[in-house]
């Protein structure tokens, strides 16, 4: 229901303030702020977008939990798409999402709403308690079985083709 509200009142918002603005500084001026906002908040993506995934990448190396670093990656992307949109009210939220302290506020609401049922990194467990598709085998277990050897040189029965390699 929210997101019904949102798509009705973004619109009616943005319609508002171009007719505020607009009268205020007139049509040229506002158009030209759309334009730079959009120009300003394409460079400062792009360059704490790449920050974000130098951070991403160092906790992949690190081997440590990459959540805060996906998230703010995620809200820079949102912040683009906003900044890029035309108009007052998105390129405002656009720009406070470029903040790191208002990214670190909305990802402290964010956990706030959501519950972690579980959460494993690393070796999987492999006790009786574990949940099947978790378990594994034994090192020291033989599993038998049998096999048939498939890369004997056995002549073909037709002309090689460009789909097979004879």
């Amino acid at each position: 229901m929210w997101l019904l509200f949102a798509f009705l009142a973004v619109p009616l918002i943005e319609i508002a303030l171009f007719i505020q603005v607009g009268g205020l500084i007139g049509l040229w001026p506002t158009l030209l702020v759309v334009v730079l906002t959009a120009v300003a908040g394409t460079a400062l993506v792009r360059s704490q977008g790449s920050r974000a995934l130098s951070e991403l990448q160092r906790s992949f190396s690190d081997l440590s939990d990459p959540s805060e670093a996906l998230a703010h990656g995620a809200m820079i992307l949102v912040s683009g798409a906003l900044l890029l949109t035309p108009g007052f009210f998105t390129d405002a939220v656009g720009f406070a999402l470029l903040v790191p302290s208002v990214r670190l506020w909305v990802m402290r609401q964010a956990r706030a709403r959501m519950k972690v049922r579980s959460f494993t990194m690393g070796q999987q467990p492999s006790g009786p308690g574990a949940h099947p598709s978790q378990r594994r085998a034994p090192r020291d277990q033989v599993i038998e079985g049998e096999f048939e050897d498939l890369s004997s040189s056995k002549p073909p029965t037709h002309p090689p083709s460009g789909w097979t390699k004879h």
